[in-house]
């Protein structure tokens, strides 16, 4: 019977080549490919308040699961058409410490993926905001709801909701590198994904769609608050979810073993 899936060992060693094709892509790539993955995550935050608008004044919980249940297509259009989602890419860790890559190639994958997934997803709210989808008293109350909630959030609640985001996010990722075929990888990356949505922890490239376009629709913040108070802790939870957490967890218990394994031989 053909195996329709890589074991876990199979999907470390797999993760660490994916890592090493992520540091050869020139600037132009990285970065295009970063706005690509802002503006796919961005899809995927629009469906979530759209279909949600209306629904918390029925029932809090079915609208959470919801909106949850159309998040997952921004992931999904990430791993498959592809793109470049530093969330994602904080699994890179696990070639810098097997030193397949350099910090400095790390780093600079890292920022020229932020900083598109920034832009992309910044240019997707402006122009949804401009296309008048957010006229509706629904969705702009909705919009601002939500981000006066996440601005509302203490250094300390948005660093710990953006680690345990970001260790469903790669585990999502690693679950899907370990799928064969494009049905198991949409199953792969919508359970998890629909559950961080659910469990209201916060995704830092998502919140550079979820805070813009409130403050286009009417949210009254400025835009170093925005960065203060929630894209910057979110920021480093989501590095030590995926980056330290899971990449370090990996690395110890299927790498690291092998390595020395190797070296008794």
């Amino acid at each position: 019977m053909e195996k329709r899936m890589l074991s876990p060992q199979e999907v470390a060693d797999a993760t660490i080549r994916t890592a090493e094709g992520k540091t050869k892509l020139n600037f132009i790539q990285t970065f295009l490919l970063g706005i690509f993955a802002g503006v796919f995550v961005g899809f995927g935050t629009h469906g979530y308040l759209t279909v949600t608008q209306t629904l918390g004044n029925i029932d809090v919980g079915l609208s959470k699961l919801i909106g949850a249940s159309v998040f997952p297509v921004g992931l999904m259009l990430v791993l498959m058409a592809g793109a470049e989602l530093f969330t994602g890419n904080n699994l890179m860790t696990i070639a810098l410490v097997d030193k397949r890559i350099t910090f400095r190639s790390l780093s600079k994958n890292w920022i020229i993926v932020y900083v598109g997934n920034f832009i992309g997803s910044i240019l997707l709210a402006y122009a949804i905001y401009k296309s008048g989808l957010y006229s509706g008293e629904n969705i702009k109350n909705l919009a601002i709801s939500v981000g006066e909630a996440k601005l509302s959030l203490s250094f300390h609640d948005a660093l710990i909701r953006g680690i345990l985001c970001n260790m469903i996010v790669t585990l999502s990722v690693w679950f899907a590198t370990a799928a064969k075929d494009i049905t198991g990888k949409i199953l792969a990356i919508w359970f998890p994904i629909m559950l961080f949505v659910l469990s209201g922890f916060e995704h830092s490239i998502a919140n550079m769609f979820f805070l813009p376009i409130a403050k286009f629709v009417g949210l009254e913040s400025s835009w170093l608050n925005i960065w203060l108070n929630n894209l910057i802790p979110v920021t480093i939870g989501n590095v030590i979810g995926g980056g330290i957490i899971v990449s370090g967890v990996y690395y110890l218990t299927y790498i690291l073993p092998n390595k020395k394994t190797k070296k008794s031989k």
